[in-house]
């Protein structure tokens, strides 16, 4: 979590294109909490904000509420709004809990991870339970890890959710046929969500329905 590769990072997108701009705040499992928040102070528009401790292959992704809180407290103090990552269904109550003892009245919405061992898999039964467990108004997008992407952007994409994507949980297209770059896998769901009717969101669309108010300069 090097802050200069970020900073970095925000600045060359900014340059080119107007697209909302998110950082993690997981980092890899071995990452401590100083390094995981610190990225933050660079005011991106929305941060992930994994809600809960859950198994990652032999490893632990550890988020006792304390540190949870912490993370959640620094985001709404610098105006970021957080996406709650979701790897079980316990992390969105705890999502819910934290935002109402709080008071803030942002945009909610959830990114259900599915198909990481040792956590949900990704099947329809569990990422059409998680989606029934959202509070009223938020909004919700999904990823299956590996060969499972695909599917479960399909699945969300017919059920009204969004779909994130990205090397981080997907390095093929198909079957023995690697991806060239991020782009070409945001192709493949534009063309998935077309075939279903869906519209593609633009950046200023995206914007009003997280309510993030204009672009940063």
């Amino acid at each position: 979590m090097n802050v200069d590769v970020f900073a970095a990072a925000l600045a060359a997108i900014r340059e080119a294109t107007d697209v909302v701009v998110q950082f993690t705040s997981g980092g890899a499992v071995t990452d401590m909490e100083e390094a995981r928040i610190a990225p933050l102070d660079l005011r991106p528009e929305m941060a992930s904000l994994t809600t809960g401790t859950v198994n990652f292959g032999d490893e632990v992704f550890f988020n006792p509420v304390p540190l949870i809180k912490r993370f959640y407290r620094r985001m709404r103090d610098l105006g970021i709004v957080p996406e709650f990552e979701i790897f079980e269904p316990g992390m969105i109550a705890t999502a819910s809990r934290i935002a109402e003892e709080t008071g803030d009245d942002h945009h909610r919405h959830f990114d259900f991870v599915l198909g990481v061992p040792g956590a949900l898999p990704a099947s329809e039964a569990a990422l059409d339970f998680l989606s029934s467990q959202l509070p009223p108004g938020a909004t919700w997008s999904a990823t299956g890890i590996g060969r499972s992407h695909f599917d479960v952007a399909r699945r969300a994409i017919t059920r009204g959710g969004h779909v994130r994507t990205g090397f981080e949980d997907v390095r093929y297209l198909d079957r023995g046929r690697p991806a060239a770059s991020n782009a070409e896998l945001v192709m493949r769901v534009v063309e998935l969500a077309r075939e279903q009717g869906r519209p593609i969101g633009s950046p200023e669309r995206t914007r009003a329905l997280f309510g993030l108010g204009e672009r940063p300069r």
